[in-house]
């Protein structure tokens, strides 16, 4: 169930990172809340892409998806 709102609210953000050559892959949720995903195409070679992780796809999820304790790119 976690890793289905999890989808969900990555699919949320998905479009504003493809609308700048890049995307965003899921890789696995944790009992505790910890996501890992992955960063692809522009954003995975991206000065930025640490801010966008954080600053980004972390409080979104955060926001919408309580359970979220941290987020983290592999």
């Amino acid at each position: 169930m976690l890793e289905e709102k999890v989808k969900a609210a990555l699919n949320d953000v998905r479009p504003s990172l493809q609308a700048d050559g890049g995307d965003v892959e899921f890789v696995s949720v944790s009992d505790a809340g910890k996501v890992s995903v992955k960063l692809t195409g522009a954003c995975g070679h991206c000065p930025m892409a640490a801010m966008t992780l954080r600053n980004g796809i972390e409080n979104y999820l955060k926001k919408e998806v309580p359970e979220v304790s941290s987020v983290e790119g592999v």
